[in-house]
């Protein structure tokens, strides 16, 4: 068994994986228990509801725990693996691993193991180590923390390391003995999940005055959310003994279930789909948008897309000259390339345009984000939306490339549909919507024509401009896609 002596622990937890990322699902453990694994090294893959990470640890070290079977979802915070790190080093006398033993798949340490000691080393005797200082968004390390937190005796060493960050989740396995033990009424709140605390601290909810409905009275998110409806029925009172401790009645159905019902089938809002519902609402809550739409003849654009492609090299494609107006007219209008500063009530114009753009994959809806498009020509902007619609369908975008956008370009035509009134893409200020292009009657030089037509909408946050900038940037994106000689004037 590989073993590390006088070695310190360490907890690795899942880090912030990305702008909105709250939670990840491990598709596959990368390391064994017992494994030895280098500084920035792979140790799980996880999918979140963007794409699929593989996370690396910023410690070097023997695997002393893993935390979570494959299937699990845990929130951003959860340990994922404990590391020995220093002391006399890695030795490898064996197998890996213990076939009966396995750790990680209850998430608890095996006694006897460091992880299982750890939990009742002194602060004093541990000792420095060094990290990587960088892992993924947000998240990095630059040494040991100074202290560990003791588990009180009695407590496994689950409850400590695991317990706090989902332990016990559901279809993680089952745990050997109790995950957590009932506190006093003036003790801890036996709460595990940071989600869980996040969304009562969010309503004002005093988490003391719930009795949670999971094993040993831990508090779950189905107590906290049952609480808030009854308070909101009865009008924020809770006169209702039932309503006031939050207990689910043993009647109630399971909180989701994907099993058909009499009264329908039931899809859990969980993943992309999850993540796609919290960012529109959230854009609708904050964000007061209006929209404004125009007709165009897009003729001389395709014509200039067929002379283009005539004349050799590699193919230009439409998307692409509909993002190079984008960042012209954006250069016209920059409030449009902007965001709200809410806290600080100002309006913050971006330098840079990071054009996202939306993709249809077999997980949902992604936006994959064009890094620096207004200094990228019709050529290169083809070439990087081929490589991200390429990613986003083989879900291997990055975090980095689906965050960070400042400006989205939705070329919905390609379902076959004409207009749309577009959602913001939060935080940002603008959308520009693109419908089919076909043929349709127009006047042409003034005698009716078959022409193709497409029509745009531009949808905008009006706290960064009013109508008549929105209407000014719609109608130079309409003159271009009509007359596209007038992007010489940028170029």
């Amino acid at each position: 068994m590989a073993h590390a002596s006088d070695g310190h622990v360490l907890e690795f937890k899942l880090p912030d994986l990305g702008e909105g990322l709250t939670e990840a699902e491990i598709v596959r453990w990368l390391v064994e228990v017992g494994d030895v694994v280098a500084v920035d090294q792979p140790v799980v893959e996880v999918e979140t509801a963007k794409a699929m990470v593989e996370v690396p640890c910023p410690y070097g070290g023997v695997v002393t725990a893993r935390f979570g079977e494959e299937g699990t979802e845990l929130p951003v915070g959860a340990p994922l693996v404990t590391v020995t790190v220093g002391g006399g080093g890695a030795a490898a006398d064996g197998p890996a691993r213990d076939s009966g033993t396995d750790a990680g798949a209850a998430g608890t340490p095996v006694a006897g193991t460091p992880a299982a000691a750890a939990a009742e080393t002194s602060p004093a005797a541990e000792t420095k180590a060094e990290g990587s200082g960088n892992v993924l968004v947000g998240y990095g390390t630059s040494e040991a923390p100074a202290r560990r937190r003791r588990v009180r005796p009695g407590h496994q060493a689950a409850t400590g390391a695991s317990g706090r960050a989902n332990g016990r989740v559901r279809g993680a396995g089952a745990v050997d003995g109790p995950v957590r033990t009932a506190e006093p009424a003036d003790g801890p709140v036996p709460v595990i999940s940071p989600l869980v605390r996040r969304l009562a601290r969010q309503h004002d909810l005093d988490l003391r005055e719930l009795t949670g409905s999971g094993p040993d009275g831990l508090i779950l998110r189905a107590d906290v959310e049952y609480a808030l409806r009854a308070a909101a029925a009865q009008g924020g009172r809770t006169a209702d003994p039932e309503a006031g401790t939050g207990r689910v009645p043993d009647a109630a159905p399971a909180a989701v279930s994907s099993a058909p019902r009499s009264d329908g089938t039931r899809v859990p809002l969980k993943g992309v789909r999850g993540a796609v519902a919290d960012k529109l609402s959230r854009s609708r809550r904050e964000i007061p948008d209006a929209t404004c739409w125009v007709d165009a003849d897009a003729t001389e654009l395709m014509r200039a897309r067929t002379a283009m492609n005539a004349s050799g090299g590699p193919k230009i494609s439409l998307v692409a000259l509909l993002a190079r107006i984008c960042t012209a007219a954006l250069a016209r209008f920059p409030e449009l390339n902007s965001t709200v500063d809410t806290d600080a009530r100002e309006i913050v114009r971006l330098d840079r345009v990071h054009l996202g753009f939306a993709a249809q994959t077999d997980r949902g809806l992604v936006v994959p984000v064009v890094r620096d498009a207004h200094t990228r020509d019709a050529e290169a902007l083809t070439a990087e939306f081929a490589r991200l619609t390429e990613a986003a369908r083989a879900g291997r975008l990055t975090p980095g490339e689906l965050t960070g956008g400042t400006f989205t370009l939705n070329n919905y035509g390609v379902f076959g549909v004409d207009g749309s009134t577009p959602i913001i893409n939060h935080p940002e200020a603008a959308m520009l919507g693109v419908g089919r292009i076909v043929p349709k009657p127009w006047v042409h030089e003034g005698e009716l024509a078959v022409r193709q037509v497409v029509q745009l909408s531009l949808t905008f946050d009006h706290r960064v401009c009013d109508g008549g900038t929105a209407g000014g940037f719609l109608r130079y994106v309409a003159d271009c896609v009509e007359q596209p000689a007038v992007l010489l004037r940028t170029l």
